[in-house]
């Protein structure tokens, strides 16, 4: 009877502590699923055209329709810096975006397709496909429809930081276009692509427009047949490729063994990279295979990470 009585009492201790066990185990565990409850920045994005959705923004109207790829209105923005907004806004025939003015945003816009009018103060421009313009911080501006077709215009934005000082904006609206820019290589870039460099800082002079203040760069790549602009990274700046037209591989991130990771991207894929990401693109290596690129890169300061 002892003998079971020990036994009895041993049990118990057993059972006691594999309670206390089961119990930090629980805890640990739904300590380790609250915390992949909070979502983790991703590195890099990515959107097909095609598939996204109109959305409202300031400047939309009942004949002004935004589309947005990334930064506003987008699901995923929390890991824009300076980019605020990155889509594809659509007027109807004869229709007109909402008047808007931006203290300390810049903004670029391409016509995509059609033709219309750019508003700057009190003044109006005619836009037609493939002009672009550059839109300063504190200038009233808005766009319309003057024709009976669509009119398509990628609108771009960026946030300037409190730590640049502003000046008066330009007193006319400067518009340029695609065709107007050459195609030249850029150092430490293969002549496999072609650049033709259409926008950028103002302290700059090799753009056809050079006003930005952290805008650092829009321009249009040209690749040929197996060309590539080599897998790179810049450390303080956001980066947008575009696919205008072909198909190849998008470079976006790379693992620990520096093996660069590479996706199919085809006309309408757009993929956005964070400061520091692995980004670039191969074109097919087909007879006759060409490849086009909208991008555009905007510089991010440099901060110390909050804890």
């Amino acid at each position: 009877m002892p003998r079971i009585e020990g036994w009895a009492g041993t049990k118990s201790i057993v059972e006691s502590r594999a309670l206390k066990t089961l119990l930090v185990l629980s805890l640990l565990l739904a300590q380790g699923l609250r915390a992949q409850d909070r979502p983790i920045d991703p590195t890099w994005l990515h959107r097909y055209f095609p598939d996204l959705v109109e959305a409202k923004a300031d400047l939309t109207s009942q004949t002004c329709h935004y589309r947005p790829m990334f930064g506003e209105s987008d699901k995923d923005n929390r890991s824009l810096q300076t980019v605020t907004r990155f889509g594809e806004v659509t007027l109807d025939a004869r229709g007109n975006c909402q008047t808007v003015t931006y203290d300390r945003q810049e903004e670029i816009y391409f016509v995509v397709e059609g033709g219309g009018l750019l508003h700057y103060e009190d003044q109006a421009q005619g836009l037609r496909k493939h002009d672009f313009t550059y839109l300063p911080p504190g200038v009233k501006h808005s766009i319309f429809n003057n024709a009976d077709q669509p009119l398509r215009v990628m609108v771009m934005g960026f946030k300037i930081p409190s730590s640049i000082s502003i000046g008066a904006p330009m007193p006319h609206p400067k518009v340029a276009n695609l065709e107007d820019a050459k195609e030249e290589t850029v150092s430490g870039h293969p002549n496999s692509v072609l650049y033709k460099l259409l926008a950028g800082l103002r302290t700059g002079k090799r753009d056809l427009i050079d006003e930005a203040y952290v805008m650092d760069s829009f321009f249009w790549m040209d690749f040929t047949p197996g060309g590539t602009n080599w897998p790179h990274h810049h450390e303080a700046a956001e980066e947008i490729y575009l696919v205008i037209d072909g198909q190849g591989e998008m470079v976006a991130g790379s693992g620990m063994d520096g093996v660069a990771g590479r996706y199919p991207a085809k006309a309408g894929d757009a993929y956005y990279f964070r400061p520091n990401c692995t980004v670039g693109f191969y074109n097919q290596n087909k007879p006759g295979a060409k490849a086009y690129i909208l991008a555009v890169r905007a510089r991010v300061p440099l901060h110390e990470d909050e804890e």
